[in-house]
């Protein structure tokens, strides 16, 4: 079996230098190299040579390599989607029982009430979450959704069956979605067609009872609608480890409104996420050594 000779850029990684050894390649400079493993970065690359044949982008969104131009024909390119699934599916869930359960309010607290959170506390026994983009990271989640009583309903791009999901729609049934489920977590990926997603009617069908929780880009939901129904009690509240635009301001209305939780773009840390990159980076080395199909190719006409 050949060896690849793969470099690592932006700055070289030792974790990530181990993982490519592991899976049997080499670590070049980058004129040497026949692939790239990219460590960081929001869409910045080296400029590529012809013999680069292959790409492995660090994220499982890679709309900014894609609006970048980068992303071509040209050669392999991989994300990290699947890799992170287990870690994001968590913080997702978490964030979801924070709402529900309240604990965004009760953490905002300055004194103790025993009485702050009725009304405002409910239980995912017997509801209905509704996961809108039902890939890696939304069936990581369904497990730990139905473990504590909930029934999911699923949407993916063809409707396909996912395992654990009561029921499975096509995307071009997403906006009933708000209308059927008493919660909504966006895991679908930032493209053309996802684009204010989520907008001031589907808030509206969601209804007073219903979280939204996003963990996939904030380019999916429309920020001023949300301002808009939280500040009106459309919906329950909005747990957001994403946001449009990102970061968040200081001083944006969603930082101080009592119905929304926001977290720093941290359900998937460095902490968990590095070994769970070198865990995909090794692999794919040994899949192109060996002339095999890689994990999390990426499709340049659809942007993911």
């Amino acid at each position: 079996m050949p060896t690849p000779a793969v470099h690592i850029g932006p700055d070289e990684n030792p974790v990530l230098r181990e993982a490519v050894e592991r899976g049997g390649g080499k670590v070049v400079p980058l004129a040497e190299a026949e692939a790239l493993v990219v460590a960081g970065g929001h869409g910045d690359l080296p400029e590529l040579h012809d013999g680069i044949r292959w790409v492995q982008l660090p994220s499982a969104g890679v709309e900014a390599w894609v609006a970048s131009g980068a992303v071509d024909t040209a050669r392999t390119w991989t994300s990290a989607a699947g890799a992170y699934s287990t870690s994001v599916a968590e913080g997702a869930v978490a964030l979801l029982l924070a709402g529900v359960r309240g604990i965004g309010r009760a953490a905002r607290a300055t004194t103790w009430d025993n009485d702050a959170l009725d009304g405002v506390q409910t239980s995912l026994r017997g509801a209905t979450v509704g996961i809108v983009g039902a890939g890696g990271i939304g069936s990581a989640m369904i497990p730990a959704l139905t473990g504590l009583g909930a029934r999911v309903l699923a949407v993916t791009r063809r409707g396909l069956p996912v395992e654990g999901a009561a029921e499975t729609w096509a995307a071009d049934r997403v906006r009933e979605v708000f209308a059927a489920a008493d919660h909504v977590v966006l895991a679908a990926p930032a493209t053309a067609e996802t684009a204010a997603l989520v907008g001031a009617a589907e808030l509206r069908a969601l209804g007073p009872q219903g979280w939204l929780v996003n963990i996939a880009r904030g380019t999916l939901v429309d920020t001023d609608a949300l301002v808009e129904a939280l500040r009106d009690g459309t919906i329950a509240g909005a747990a957001l480890d994403v946001t449009d635009p990102e970061p968040l301001p200081d001083g944006h209305p969603l930082w101080t409104e009592p119905r929304a939780i926001v977290t720093p773009h941290s359900t998937n840390p460095s902490t968990l996420r590095l070994p769970l990159q070198a865990e995909r980076v090794t692999e794919n080395v040994r899949r192109f050594a060996a002339g095999e199909e890689l994990l999390g190719l990426v499709d340049p006409e659809r942007g993911y």
